[in-house]
């Protein structure tokens, strides 16, 4: 009997499992939601579904007004043609694939944002394409952004607007396409640095081959600038330079392919 009575110990103390006491089991309970307030949950979350139903289905918020910000007259007005398909649609039913979709259709668009002012009222954000050159190729134009897409094609009288630059290596380009032609691309680059370099010479044309890449200026004055490389630095240089070269006159070329040792001289053809 005294060998068995450990082993009967250890059962007993290993069998022991702790049990909640009737009081924490009613504060539990107490803390869980009743019948009612479930019951009332979700007629709440029905009728607040139920009202935007309604509301996407009514003219309770109907677009009335398209206000278009950002972008000049011009491209304003393409942009109120093109969304005006979408008045009368619900603000809270529109989704901003239409608004893409419709807009992408327009080549002076560059990009687009929109905002819902509740009641009636769409606002467009447009950032249109800045127009950079006139793309040519025998009698034909075409105005090209700062992005090298084409925007549209150009009457005669408006081709002297912008700088030209020729097309030599590519079929026409395609309205609403990025022009294909290398030396084209690399010109239309050329100009938009120098837009961002706020390079205040008018350039007539650009001339661009392999090492070469050349502004005529209204003045008449070639400057030289080699490629593309540092040529915010070139353009920088020129700037300083080119008063000096105006003031003293007779001057045909200034190169700055080399920024620190800017070269003027009086042959508009390059030596050799």
């Amino acid at each position: 009997m005294a060998e068995q009575r450990p082993q009967q110990r250890a059962r007993t103390g290993a069998a022991v499992i702790p049990l909640a006491a009737r009081g924490d089991r009613a504060a539990l309970l107490r803390l869980l939601p009743s019948g009612r307030s479930l019951l009332l949950g979700f007629a709440i979350v029905a009728g607040a579904a139920g009202l935007y139903s309604l509301a996407r289905a009514t003219p309770m918020f109907a677009v009335q007004r398209i206000e278009v910000e950002g972008a000049p007259p011009a491209v304003a007005a393409h942009v109120q043609t093109a969304l005006a398909p979408i008045e009368g649609t619900s603000l809270l039913a529109l989704h901003g694939s239409a608004i893409q979709r419709r807009l992408a259709l327009l080549t002076d668009v560059s990009s687009v944002r929109y905002d819902r002012d509740f009641p009636h009222t769409l606002r467009v954000l447009v950032r249109p394409e800045e127009p950079a050159a006139i793309a040519r190729r025998g009698a034909n134009a075409w105005l090209v952004s700062t992005s090298a897409k084409v925007i549209g094609s150009v009457p005669a009288r408006k081709r002297r607007a912008l700088p030209a630059v020729w097309l030599t290596q590519s079929d026409d380009p395609q309205v609403g396409a990025t022009i294909t032609d290398r030396y084209g691309l690399r010109a239309v680059r050329a100009l938009a640095l120098a837009r961002r370099a706020h390079f205040d010479r008018r350039i007539n044309v650009v001339r661009a081959r392999d090492h070469e890449l050349t502004f005529l200026l209204a003045s008449g004055l070639e400057l030289r600038l080699g490629d593309l490389r540092a040529i915010r630095l070139k353009l920088d240089v020129a700037s300083r330079v080119l008063p000096t070269l105006r003031a003293t006159g007779g001057y045909g070329y200034l190169d700055v392919s080399v920024p620190g040792r800017p070269v003027a001289g009086s042959n508009s053809q390059p030596a050799g």
